[in-house]
């Protein structure tokens, strides 16, 4: 595969990036499913806690419609940080190491610094988006806000309320787009090689932006699997989050050169 370079990488010292093609996801989501399968309990554990976690806040906002879906959107950005435990199964397993539950939990806590950093990032955006999401449902939205039962319906497929629907998707978008490039590939990086969390971002942007096809593809995949955990009530959340955790990883070792 040939090979990103850029003036910045010997700069600020960060590793060469990769080409793939854009089905390069295919190809990580079957290596993270051979991991999965290979570890099964440690990873079904974490997926059973997100999904208990994701379906009480979810259960706490279901009266609150604006919250419900900030919620639902919140859940992408924090996925990556949620992840890092199946990051260091991952890691552990292909170096041919011990990688049970105990045993991914110890390398979060010898990498708590750098996922505390990060993940402080990471909750000041969800905030803020929380933020804007009701900002934004005060504005473009007259009167009260129907039921969540009915919240999709009169407000997102009426086509009565096409400015907020609008604003809404792009605001969200791009918020969705910057913390996916910061963070595609930044946490296993951090975990890995013990990077300061700076120069794991800015290997991320790269990756992404060097392989804009794959990336895209990698993201609609996420969305489309993040979205089905969703439509089951959570419960698909317990198999898929681990299914994508374990694919980022061999996302990030693809990518990056080791």
């Amino acid at each position: 595969m040939d090979k990103s370079f850029h003036p910045l990488d010997q700069h600020f010292n960060l590793p060469h990036v990769r080409h793939v093609g854009a089905s390069r996801p295919m190809q990580w989501l079957s290596r993270g499913w051979s991991d999965m399968r290979e570890n099964l309990g440690a990873s079904l554990a974490y997926g059973a806690f997100f999904a208990a976690l994701g379906y009480l806040i979810l259960a706490f906002a279901a009266d609150k419609p604006y919250l419900f879906i900030a919620a639902i959107s919140g859940f992408f950005l924090v996925g990556p940080l949620a992840a890092a435990g199946l990051y260091e199964i991952s890691r552990r397993h292909e170096r041919g190491q011990s990688a049970s539950l105990a045993d991914s939990l110890k390398g979060l806590r010898e990498h708590g610094d750098g996922l505390m950093y990060f993940g402080l990032f990471l909750a000041i955006t969800l905030i803020g988006w929380e933020r804007i999401s009701a900002i934004m449902f005060a504005l473009f939205y007259p009167g009260n806000v129907p039921e969540l039962s009915n919240l999709f319906s009169q407000v997102f497929l009426s086509g009565d309320y096409t400015h907020f629907v609008v604003a809404y998707l792009v605001v969200g978008g791009a918020l969705a787009a910057v913390v996916f490039s910061l963070a595609a590939i930044s946490i296993p990086m951090v975990m890995d090689r013990d990077t300061d969390n700076i120069t794991a971002a800015m290997t991320s942007m790269r990756a992404v932006g060097a392989n804009l096809g794959a990336m895209a593809v990698w993201a609609a995949l996420i969305v489309a699997l993040i979205g089905i955990g969703f439509a089951t009530m959570m419960i698909g959340m317990v198999v898929l989050l681990p299914l994508l955790g374990h694919a980022t990883w061999h996302a990030y070792r693809d990518l990056i050169e080791s």
